[in-house]
């Protein structure tokens, strides 16, 4: 039974995370998406500076847990054959 509540107090850890990876970053990257296509205005030409800043914010926050999700997945490659410590490697 202890093994049992173990479990399932970590359970909303799991939940946590996939949640913010399998789902948020997708969602993060489909309103990238949305603030590109409002970027120009068909009629007049011109530039909206808010959505193509908000379109950038979006797309570099994907990039970077990209970025830092590969580096995770590395870290001991990286502390053993190059001497490169990161997150806590």
């Amino acid at each position: 039974m202890h093994t049992l509540l173990t479990n399932l107090s970590d359970l909303w850890r799991v939940t946590v995370a996939a949640l913010l990876f399998g789902a948020g970053l997708p969602v993060v990257f489909a309103f990238g998406i949305r603030f590109r296509g409002r970027v120009e205005d068909g009629a007049t030409g011109t530039a909206r500076q808010t959505a193509l800043a908000l379109s950038v914010a979006c797309f570099a926050v994907v990039m970077i847990a990209v970025v830092v999700g590969v580096l995770f997945i590395a870290r001991t490659f990286l502390a053993t054959r190059l001497g490169i410590h990161l997150l806590g490697a």
